[in-house]
Parts: structure tokens; sequence; C-alpha cells
């Protein structure tokens, strides 16, 4: 039986799917276009109703293309957490500017919608084939912005936003933005200072072994960190068929936290009390360059370069103080982590026309990745000797603490299109990768891996609107340094460091997927879905890596093979049968689940932290003669499924809804005054963590412990304009 609320999910989404039915021929919104390569197009003329700044705004008109329903920020470029490359890419909807890709990672399209003025699109194109001419393959869709390239123009743009938090604190942020454009030469510079500023209260209570009260803890964070970012991006065209772009990327996200704990010992009448704080600065910056030069012979055949370096720095010191009875403060942990991740890429690729209807690319990247981390801790001990660098505690032994992890990768690829009639297109990939991946310092290893990465992408067009997909492909996950090394544990107050594993494999999968998709008459709206099954080759999970038995400690580590399937449904609509054009609905249903073998109790389960589905629906109300719109967004997710197991805990985890509201006034000159407010429900993350004496294949209990987080009402003012 499902659980309640996946009815109550299914039954939001409903309306949605039911619209289908209703919708006319009679709407006054069909000014899309389509071609024989199941392109649609949305002119500059479509957004006028709408008074859009931002090329973004124009973005989130488009059904099935909406950004703002989707919260948190997008995909980054961290290799250290995994994510190296470049890639075809795949899986998701890419955003091109001109049919082409931005040479960077951290530097991204996607932001860059957000900078460009909406008078500088000239269409967007909504690519749903495949083509050699596009500089990203095997996506779900490609985004194409068109921008005006025969006026010679300049554009300033401006933000200025003050958000305010539940401990009432109030952050002010700006962004300044100038492009321009002009004689086959056009650049963009952006200068960015925004709030991510985080207050949150924990709660905990915990009961022992015996089912008596144990204590209580109550927490409050503060996250004081602002995004202080500038980027630059250049392009220019040396000729009608050449051209090279350039593009950089500085950023300063220093994150200084502060804890405040009180806990209140249950087990002694009257409670005792013990009061600490931590104190934990934060520091971190990145940098990114990248460029890409094109040249396009006579013969249409195209050649590509394309090269990126970054480097991200961190360095963060958690020093933990107790309060003791005469006031004052007695230093009783000292953990400082550092990590700086650096990555070049170099990618070659050269396409060429086979046929009328087949073009071939093939080419080669190459990467170099490397992390240098650190870990020193401190503590009382009276055995020891304290150091002034260490807070004034006994340094402590930590296996795998200091060490740098290298890879070398060279991937070369061959990929062929072909559009064998005017309905059904097939893309074919075969990527080779080969790597060397390297740790020395406290850990000396090195190992060679080679996998080779077929896939294929059969796409038909049943009707000009009606379009299936389907796939099979390879993937090889790449590793995330940070699990080589050992690391600080952000998630439990009684435990200081993690275990790293230097014998880490790649987790690879065979993933088969089917997805549909039917564009509503008129475009009224956008319906979609996708199924999946997936056959997973070493999963990364939690292992064993305890050194003793008095020393029992987890690391990721491969536990073997498992499975994964799901389905995503998608529907994105505007309310025409209504005589509402101008309301959107946008819903979205992913249910999933998965199974292995854990490798602590034997028992088949999920993997780990897997989330069992969500649910996000969303609405936008444009009421242009008013000159505003508003709207609101639902986040929920499908508890029951969220486990992490460790070899002396368990723990299980689900959380609460999460709605934002947002509503927008355009004045007669153009500027844009954005109210936003966030986390109007309550929003708790909630965990449960069961301890146990020793392993917890033993089942000896020792503690359960609740825990709730939440943040609070998050209330936002956002100016913005043009000149």
């Amino acid at each position: 039986m499902f659980p309640l609320r996946i009815i109550r999910s299914a039954s939001l989404l409903l309306p949605s799917i039911l619209t289908l039915f209703l919708a006319t021929s009679n709407s006054a919104l069909a000014q899309v276009s389509e071609d024989g390569n199941s392109t649609i197009v949305y002119p500059a003329s479509f957004f006028d109703q709408f008074v859009p700044i931002t090329a973004l705004d124009m973005l989130d008109r488009i059904p099935g293309q909406e950004t703002s329903a989707s919260p948190g920020p997008g995909p980054g470029g961290n290799p250290s957490s995994g994510g190296r490359g470049l890639g075809s890419g795949s899986g998701e909807n890419q955003i091109l500017i001109n049919g082409k890709r931005v040479a960077g990672k951290s530097n991204q399209a996607s932001e860059q919608l957000n900078r460009i003025t909406a008078d500088q699109v000239k269409e967007f194109q909504i690519i749903r084939g495949t083509s050699g001419d596009l500089d990203v393959r095997g996506s779900g869709q490609v985004v194409n912005v068109i921008l005006f390239e025969e006026l010679s123009s300049t554009s300033i743009s401006y933000q200025a936003s003050l958000d305010a938090y539940q401990d009432g604190e109030i952050k002010p942020g700006a962004v300044f933005s100038i492009s321009g454009q002009g004689r086959g030469f056009n650049y963009l510079i952006s200068a960015t200072s925004e709030p991510r500023y985080n207050n949150s209260i924990g709660r905990e209570t915990s009961i022992l072994g015996d089912f008596l009260p144990n204590d209580l803890v109550r927490e409050e964070f503060t996250v004081d960190r602002t995004n202080n970012e500038l980027s630059l991006n250049i392009g220019y065209d040396i000729a009608s068929n050449s051209s090279i772009r350039f593009n950089a990327l500085y950023g300063n996200n220093d994150n200084p936290t502060d804890v405040d704990r009180v806990t209140a010992n249950l087990r002694t009448t009257p409670n005792g009390i013990k009061l600490e704080r931590e104190d934990v600065p934060g520091e971190r910056d990145n940098w990114e360059i990248g460029g890409d030069y094109e040249f396009t012979r006579d013969n249409g055949h195209r050649f590509k370069l394309l090269a990126i370096a970054n480097q991200d720095n961190r360095d963060t010191t958690r020093n933990r103080f107790l309060t003791l009875g005469d006031g004052s403060e007695e230093q009783n942990l000292f953990l400082n982590t550092g990590a700086i991740t650096e990555e070049r890429i170099v990618r070659a690729a050269y396409t060429l026309d086979l046929f009328d209807s087949q073009d071939l690319e093939f080419g080669i990247e190459g990467a170099q990745t490397t992390l240098d981390a650190s870990l020193a801790l401190g503590l009382i001990d009276a055995t020891g000797t304290p150091s002034p660098n260490f807070g004034g505690l006994v340094p402590q032994t930590v296996s795998n603490a200091n060490s740098t992890v290298e890879e070398i990768r060279f991937e070369p690829f061959l990929i062929h299109n072909w559009r064998i009639d005017p309905k059904l297109s097939v893309e074919s990939t075969l990527l080779y990768e080969e790597s060397e991946i390297s740790q020395s310092g406290d850990v000396s290893n090195q190992r060679d891996f080679s996998f080779i990465k077929p896939k294929i992408d059969i796409r038909y067009d049943l009707t000009p609107t009606l379009q299936l997909r389907g796939g099979v492909e390879r993937i090889v996950s790449q590793l995330s340094f940070r699990d080589f090394v050992a690391a600080n544990d952000e998630t439990d107050n009684d435990v200081n460091t993690l275990g790293g594993n230097a014998e880490l494999r790649q987790q690879t999968q065979w993933r088969y997927t089917l997805n549909t998709e039917y564009r509503l008459p008129n475009d009224i709206g956008v319906l979609s879905g996708e199924f999946f099954y997936a056959d997973h080759q070493d999963v990364i999970d939690r292992v064993d890596a305890s050194t003793s038995e008095d020393n029992l400690l987890s690391a990721n580590g491969n536990i073997g093979d498992g499975i994964e399937y799901g389905m995503n449904l998608n529907a994105s609509m505007r309310m025409n049968m209504l005589n509402l054009p101008n309301l959107q609905l946008t819903s979205a249903f992913t249910l999933q689940d998965s199974e292995v073998t854990d490798p602590f109790l034997g028992v088949k389960r999920r993997f780990q932290l897997y989330n069992r589905g969500r649910f996000t629906f969303a609405f936008r109300h444009d009421i242009p003669k008013w000159r505003m719109n508003w709207g609101m967004q639902y986040f929920d997710r499908i508890d029951g499924g969220v486990f992490r197991y460790e070899v002396n805990d368990v723990e299980f985890q689900v959380g609460e809804p999460r709605v934002n509201f947002f509503s927008e006034f355009i004045d007669s000159r153009g500027i844009t005054y954005r109210f936003d407010a966030g986390a109007l429900t309550n929003g708790a993350q909630i965990r449960r963590r069961t301890r146990f004496i020793g392993r917890t294949a033993a089942g000896i209990l020792e503690e359960i412990e609740y825990r709730d987080i939440t943040t609070g009402l998050e209330l936002g003012l956002t100016i913005n304009g043009t000149f």
C-alpha cells in the first residue's frame, strides 16, 4: 500500500493531468512554431506581455522550462566531490548561448541568463532532437538562447536585495552587470555579493538502552556566509567561420559559523546543565578560467578546442569551548581541515558531415585533478604535551589525515548522429576512459582504471507534438577525492572524524530509460514522463574501517551490486480552459526505489540516504494589465526510505514540506520589485539515530536520539532593473 503522502502527492498532480483532456484550440497563446528537426521556437515578441528584465525571466515563462520551481542552487563544478571533467552532457536539460556551451563549470550558462538583459534576446529554441551542430549531446532537451548580433549595444543591469531571517538578522546583497556587443565582439562582466546567511535551531532528545531519559540538547547554528563573485565572459568572431571565447571567475565564499549548545542531563536530579559554544572560522575562495576556439571549414566540418583551469581552496577550524562553573571557558576540541582542489581540462573535437542525414564527431578530453587535504585534531589529554598550534590542546594521531590525491584521465570519444527520416533519429556514443589515481602522504597508493562507456539515444516523433525517447548507457560515477582521506564529521557531535579509504573504486551502472513528451495544442503546456531501471556495480556505501575494537570507524567503500528503478512525471501548463492563459501550473512527481545488501547486517536494503521520491507543485500568475505576477512553490518528499547504516549506529531521516511565496511588480520605468517569503511551513528536518554498544550487528542498544532542525521564516526584498 502506498504511504499517505504518495496518495496526497498523486492527488495534487491529477488536476494537471486532467487538463490534457480539457485543452481547447481557442488559446490565444499559440506563438510557437515547429520545424522538421523537432525544434520549438519562442521569439522575443512572445514575452513582451510579461515585461521581462532578464533572459531568465523569459525562460521561466516557457512551459516545461521553469527554473523558479527548483529549490536551491544549480549544479556546481566542484571536483573534490565528484563531477570532474566536462563530458558531452547527458541526462538533464542543457543551456547554450548562441549554440555554444560556456567554457566553464562554476561559470555556467544558467548563471549568465540572470545577467543577460531581455532586450538582447532574439529567441529561445527548445531543441528536442539530436544534432552534430550542438556543443552538448544526449540531453533530454537543449535550450538554445539566440542573442541579437547585428546591433551594437551596451546594457547595464543592477539588483539590490535585503533578506531577513528568523533571528532578526538582515543582510544586504547586490548584483551589477554590464554587457555589450558590436563588430563581432561581445562581453558580459558581472559582480555579485549575495547573502547566504543561515540561522537554524536544533533540538535533540535521547533515551538510553533501558528506555530511560538520557539528555536534552538545544543548539543554535549561525552561518554568516556571503557569496562574492566577479565573472567575465568575452566572445570575438575572428572571421565568419572562426570565433574565440574567454571566461573567468573569482569567488570568495567565507562561511564563519557559530554554534551555541545547551545540554540538560536528565539522568540526574536536579538536571545537570552543560554549556558549550563552537567558533568555526571557515575560509573559502575559488577561481576559474576557460576558453575555447572554434573553426568551421568551407565544407561545414567543424573543429573546436576548449580548455579550463580551476582551483577551490577551503580551510575550516572547529574550536569547541566548555563553560566552567566560574563562567570561564575551557577549549576541549580543535579540529582543522584544509583542502585545495585543482583541475586542468583540455578537450578537442572535430565534427564532419558523412551524408545529408548523418554526422560524426570524434575527439579526446584530458584532465588532471589534484586534492591536497590535511586534518589536525587536538583534544584534552593528560598524557600528552599541549601545542599552541592545536589551540593549546594535545595533538592526536589520525590515520590518513594528510594526503595528496591525483588523477590523470584521458577520454577519447566518438559520437554518431543519424536522422533516419524526419521522425526518427539515433545518436550513438562510444567513450573510452583511461585513468591513473595516485595517493601520497600518510598513505601511498597507485591504481589504473579503464572503462568502455557506450550509449545509444533513440528519438521518434509520433506526431509533431508527441515524442518518444529511449536510451541505454553505461555510466561510470567519478570518485569523490574527499572519500580517500580522513575528514570532519559534521553530523555527529560524539564522533570527531570520518575515515578515508584509499582502495575505493568507481561505482558503475547500466541505465535504461524510456521517455515520452506531449506538447499540448496551442502551446498550452507540456506533459512528460520517464521510466528508468539501473543495474549498479560496486555500489559506494559505508563499510567497516575500524583499526581496533576500541576505535570503531566507518568509511565510504564498495559493498557490491545493486539495482535502482523508478519514474518521473512532469506537467507544466497554462489554464486557458479557465480563461486564465497567464496562470501557469507546474508539477513534478518522482517515485523510485533501490536495493543492495548491507555489509554490516547482511540484509537487503535501499542505498544509503536514498530518497524514495519527491513532489513539487508551483504556479505563477502573470497579470499584465497590472504589470505584476505572483506565485507559490511547494516541495515535499516521500519519507520512509532515507537510512544510513554505520558500523555502530543506524540513522533514519524524514523531512516536512517547504512552501515559498513570491510576488513581483514592474513599474513604468521597467524596474522590478520582488518580495519573497520562504519556509512558510515548519519545514523541519528530522533524524533518528540508534546507537549500539559495539557493532550494529550485535544488536545491543545503547541510545536512541531524536533530532529536528528548523530554519524559520525567510523574507526577502529585491529590486532590479536595467539602463
